[in-house]
């Protein structure tokens, strides 16, 4: 989908720092099939209950011997190409004595291969001005593990190289016994580097998140003393057993003629073969729980404090276009909720710093429904009251009709922009969608037919559609409450059963129904009055104009196509807080901060984000 996707990193979760998405998912296509996305979108979408086509700019197929592969031509940027090795397998699948070698063996892929000696992939990216890290990298997680790979597509010898790399990882790393001994030095490294608050906290947290299953004892890091001791045979077991073709797929856009590429993958990649006899691939489960679980996490060197209140709950089937529609619900939802923690946040004493409620997929078996908030120190009961409270006011009261109307103009305004921007979307924004498609089998129906979607589904929705789902999210069924505090001499830390009173104590409490105050005036009350331009000077090397104005401000005005319904506006004047006197010095520095967070002729900034709802 194009990036109104909920995907939530552990480590964001629980530093409490989440990006919120909408998350969209569709059917395969059938097994050893070559399909270009059929031309047949309609203008208009298919009926609820019809699945969910792929997008007509995309190849999609899969090779004899299981491997799937997607390829798209795309312009933005010119003459490079995204590559990605997507393997469905992580380190869920560690047998007992492999804790850790999923994300040794990414390691070992950059350590020489069949056609790469030790650091010659390195070395040979980077003489063609590709870095590591931006250009080339790679990540193992619970499920899946993925090469990134961007390369130029000026140089025939150079495309060539970058798919050999790609099947060289695929089938042939070379686990030399003297790299994997100095690899070990560099995870342990990695791992220590890793073993601040953050990770410490998480030690404590993780248990209770992934309470009963295997994802609580298969952490990517995985254990200090097997990275330390194992044998390179154990690392070629893991390799041999999940890197293989039918867990993989090969994903290619970029700059380049999409059908060639395509050929050039079968050439390189249908040689690859299974072993025998093959592993099962399992979905490892994530019990339920009927208690709420408390998690309370502190850290001398921790920074912040959070709380988050954590649902668990069975992924829905995502492969039709009703699946869609409601996921348009959710996000209707997400949007007001968070707007009203916004709010929250604007008071002269707030109970929390930052509030947030979205969805989020950290691992197959489950999606999380998330609802958190970053608290002053010392501020974790307030702030998880406040959460309460607002869930609380929802429930009872829902959202109102001028809210719904708002949210509804502002995606649909949003839409609108992607959809105006398509041409210009970059590559990796493609890739991480079909790396989506292939892992989570989800949507890739392209930006016109979701495009159609949100024009057709957004205006029917309904209040009492988007109200529902406050019981369906927050049940005392799965709920995990995590908190994060740094431990400080005076400073309280809740317990668990403080933390309970708190739930309590919100069921019975007089709550208000939300006003919503909205200003029904124009944004500006009084328009300027006009001056001239009394002087223009072209720079033709430059393709810039600049004018003189009536009022002495000089203006400069260049145009560019790097986006279609975009532009960009700047304003400076000499001066700055150099000429304050020093007495001044802490308003001259927080002058500016106070004008952005202060509205605009007798809009406060509440207002004027109401006001600005549906407007880019």
């Amino acid at each position: 989908m194009q990036k109104r996707i909920k995907y939530i990193t552990q480590a964001a979760l629980l530093g409490g720092l989440l990006l919120l998405f909408i998350l969209i998912s569709c059917v395969s296509t059938p097994q050893e099939e070559r399909e270009i996305g059929s031309a047949a979108v309609a203008a208009a979408p298919l009926a609820i209950t019809e699945p969910l086509p792929l997008d007509p700019s995309l190849i999609f197929g899969r090779l004899e011997n299981g491997l799937t592969y997607y390829v798209r031509s795309n312009q933005t940027p010119e003459k490079r190409v995204e590559l990605r090795l997507v393997v469905n397998a992580g380190s869920i699948l560690e047998d007992e004595d492999q804790r850790g070698l999923a994300h040794f063996v990414e390691h070992m892929a950059f350590k020489g291969t069949k056609n790469f000696a030790s650091q010659e992939i390195i070395d040979y990216l980077e003489s063609i001005g590709m870095r590591f890290g931006p250009d080339l990298n790679a990540h193992t997680s619970f499920d899946e593990t993925v090469f990134r790979l961007q390369v130029p597509t000026d140089q025939e010898e150079i495309l060539t190289n970058a798919l050999l790399i790609l099947r060289d990882w695929a089938s042939d790393i070379s686990f030399n016994d003297e790299e994997v001994e100095s690899e070990r030095g560099v995870i342990i490294e990695e791992w220590r580097l890793g073993r601040g608050a953050d990770a410490r906290m998480s030690d404590i947290q993780v248990p209770y998140l992934y309470k009963g299953s295997r994802y609580a004892e298969r952490r990517p890091i995985g254990k200090i003393e097997i990275i330390k001791n194992c044998e390179s045979e154990t690392l070629k077991d893991f390799y041999r057993d999940w890197y293989r073709p039918d867990l993989m797929a090969v994903v290619a856009v970029g700059d380049f003629n999409a059908v060639e590429m395509e050929e050039r993958i079968k050439e390189i990649f249908s040689s690859f073969q299974n072993p025998a006899p093959l592993r099962e691939r399992i979905i490892y489960p994530l019990p339920d729980h009927d208690e709420t679980l408390f998690a309370i996490a502190s850290d001398a060197e921790a920074t912040s404090s959070a709380v988050t209140l954590i649902t668990k709950y069975d992924p829905k089937p995502l492969v039709a276009v009703g699946d869609y529609r409601q996921l348009l619900v959710e996000a209707l939802y997400h949007g007001m909720f968070n707007k009203r923690l916004f709010e929250l946040t604007r008071k002269a004493d707030p109970p929390f710093l930052s509030g947030y409620s979205g969805q989020a997929r950290l691992i197959r078996a489950k999606e999380f429904y998330v609802l958190g908030a970053r608290v002053k120190d010392g501020g974790i009961e307030r702030g998880l009251e406040a959460l309460l409270s607002e869930a609380e006011r929802v429930d009872r009261f829902g959202f109102t009709d001028s809210e719904l109307e708002r949210e509804k103009m502002a995606i649909l305004k949003h839409i609108e922009q992607i959809f105006n921007e398509r041409d210009k979307m970059e590559s990796d924004s493609f890739t991480a969608e079909y790396v989506n498609h292939f892992l989570e089998n989800e949507a890739a129906p392209g930006i016109a037919y979701e495009y159609e979607l949100y024009k057709k589904y957004i205006p029917e929705i309904s209040l009492a559609e988007v109200n529902q789902l406050s019981a369906e999210w927050l049940t005392e069924k799965n709920r995990v409450i995590l908190v994060n505090s740094p431990e400080k001499p005076g400073l309280p830390i809740p317990g668990q059963q403080q933390l309970a009173a708190i739930f309590e104590r919100v069921k019975t409490k007089e709550i208000s129904f939300y006003q919503d105050t909205v200003q029904d005036k124009p944004l500006i009350s009084v328009m300027p009055g006009g001056g001239s331009i009394v002087y223009e000077k072209r720079i033709e090397n430059l393709g810039v104009t600049e004018w003189s104005l009536s009022n002495g401000v000089r203006v400069i005005l260049k145009p560019t196509d790097f986006k279609n319904n975009q532009i960009l506006c700047g304003a400076y004047s000499p001066g700055g807080h150099s000429l304050a006197a020093d007495s001044d010095y802490v308003a001259a520095v927080t002058a500016s901060a106070l004008v952005r967070e202060g509205g605009i002729d007798g809009f406060n900034a509440i207002e004027l984000q109401k006001k600005l709802s549906g407007k880019m």
